[in-house]
């Protein structure tokens, strides 16, 4: 049974593809999905991304291994991915008053 473990991975290059993440991470085990956050407006990267391993012992080694290595002039902030909190169900837009 697979165990998979998100990361966050923070820091990235703009240039970086979800390609390239995945190979960076491929050296320390099964990648299960490697994606780059686009920014919905202008299509470019917002500089993070989520790669999923497919065991927690893998993840560990990834995290071990590129968290502060430098990728593309950069370096890399990779971490145990916080769970996605709850949006709730506001609709469009956040948080202003109501009169």
């Amino acid at each position: 049974m697979a165990n998979n473990k998100k990361l966050y991975v923070g820091n990235l290059s703009y240039d970086l593809s979800d390609d390239d993440l995945k190979e960076k991470f491929q050296a320390y085990g099964e990648v299960t999905s490697a994606q780059i956050i686009m920014d919905r407006d202008t299509g470019r990267s917002k500089g993070f991304g989520f790669v999923e391993m497919s065991n927690t012992d893998e993840a560990q080694a990834a995290i071990d291994g590129l968290n502060g290595t430098d990728v593309g002039g950069r370096n890399l902030t990779v971490n145990e991915a916080r769970p996605q909190k709850e949006r709730g169900d506001r609709g469009f837009g956040g948080g202003g008053r109501r009169y």
